[in-house]
């Protein structure tokens, strides 16, 4: 395939350390899958990144965004890659709003002021189905160790509220709920320190990912968890160990807001791009 022999390049961008590669394929198709995004990830023998992100052409928004987790799995969705693209297409077009399409829905992303930028992540999933859970419960209590709390944000989350998020071993723990039997597509999981009606700490184990300094959804879902177990107010100031995201649950949505970065463009070599693509 002809274009399958011009360089790819890419951009790296951060949102408070959770880090992405964005590839633009607007034009220009590309074999690029779950092998592929694996490989790329690797901090060692590939770029490195948590999540891959597939820019493509979109008939009902300014552009699509396809996701790929560290581990190759696709995501439906990722808040933070989606707010720092959302402030790359605003600048490029020197607009103060665009929409994203995403296999969550469309997402408004628009200029905060101050050098931040929101996106509306949309309306929570709160039903057992749409998790999805693997039987009939309720959401704001699983029937297992630590009575975490479920929520969807286009995504599985399961929130647990503890008295020290500093001291919860995320290597050991994450992965064992990630994997959990109750969650039959896994799940993201985050561990929240209530500090105030309108502060929370929370550490993440994402999935697919492990460790992240960050996550959009999952910040998010910490705030709709805290909120609906009355512990904080509809406005919250989430401190992940990459930094703070302001999030806002009203009737129109969840509303997030933080500082992006875009730290370089690169291009593949020719050697490492026809070795990936034949993989």
């Amino acid at each position: 395939m002809k274009n399958q022999n011009l360089p790819i390049e890419f951009m790296k961008m951060h949102g408070l350390g959770n880090d992405f590669v964005v590839i633009d394929t607007r034009g220009r198709p590309l074999p690029v899958g779950s092998i592929v995004a694996e490989t790329l990830s690797d901090r060692r023998f590939g770029i490195g990144y948590d999540q891959l992100v597939l820019i493509e052409e979109s008939d009902v928004a300014h552009a699509r965004l396809v996701f790929f987790n560290s581990d190759g799995s696709p995501s439906a969705t990722c808040g933070n890659a989606t707010r720092c693209l959302g402030r790359y297409f605003m600048d490029q077009e020197n607009v103060p709003m665009v929409q994203l399409e995403t296999a969550g829905g469309i997402l408004d992303c628009h200029d905060a002021g101050n050098g931040l930028s929101s996106v509306n992540m949309g309306i929570p999933l709160l039903e057992w189905h749409e998790i999805p859970l693997a039987e009939e419960m309720d959401t704001l209590e699983l029937p297992i160790e630590g009575n975490p709390c479920a929520v969807g944000m286009g995504n599985p989350h399961c929130v647990f509220f503890v008295d020290n998020a500093e001291a919860i071993e995320l290597a050991d723990i994450g992965p064992r709920i990630e994997h959990h039997p109750l969650f039959p597509e896994r799940t993201n999981v985050e561990f929240v320190s209530i500090r105030s009606q309108s502060e929370i700490r929370v550490r993440i184990w994402e999935r697919g990912a492990g460790i992240t300094l960050a996550s959009g959804s999952g910040t998010c879902a910490a705030v709709i968890a805290s909120i609906r177990r009355g512990l904080t107010s509809s406005k919250v100031e989430v401190q992940a160990d990459g930094g703070c995201l302001n999030i806002e649950w009203s009737d129109d949505g969840v509303l997030m807001t933080g500082p992006t970065s875009h730290v370089f463009n690169g291009t593949l070599s020719r050697e490492f791009q026809e070795n990936i693509l034949a993989s």
